[in-house]
């Protein structure tokens, strides 16, 4: 059974950075696409980044692109999120997920995950 644990949350400043971290544990963790989703109070959870499991591709949704930059290490079966030049508007519980990889496909839906974390806040005050 996989396992994913996310770290890094906190409150930080608009402007500011943050790394979001995400162990695995439980299978091959380059046998999975993965992908970081956030959800706001009172709105869906979206998709923000995927990589593939190679990680040679990559999503962003364009709300986050040229600031945020997901990465894996899969020699250390941890996945990461560095927050550049956070926003208010950014503000949300940062989940990971995995999906068994399918070439390089990138999956963007919730439904295409198997595997979540619990999730870690992120707070940008302005």
């Amino acid at each position: 059974q996989v396992q994913l644990v996310e770290s890094g949350g906190g409150l930080v400043q608009a402007g500011g950075s943050m790394r979001l971290s995400c162990a695995f544990s439980g299978r091959t963790f380059s046998s999975y696409a993965m992908g970081w989703f956030r959800q706001a109070p009172g709105k869906e959870r979206e998709c923000v980044a995927v990589i593939s499991w190679s990680g040679t591709s990559t999503f962003y949704v364009y709300s986050v692109k040229d600031r945020f930059t997901i990465s894996r290490d899969n020699a250390k079966n941890t996945l990461y999120l560095q927050m550049n030049s956070l926003k208010p508007e950014d503000t949300a519980v940062y989940y990971c997920a995995a999906d068994i990889a399918r070439g390089q496909k990138l999956p963007r839906t919730k439904a295409s995950y198997d595997y979540w974390g619990q999730g870690t806040q992120v707070t940008v005050s302005s």
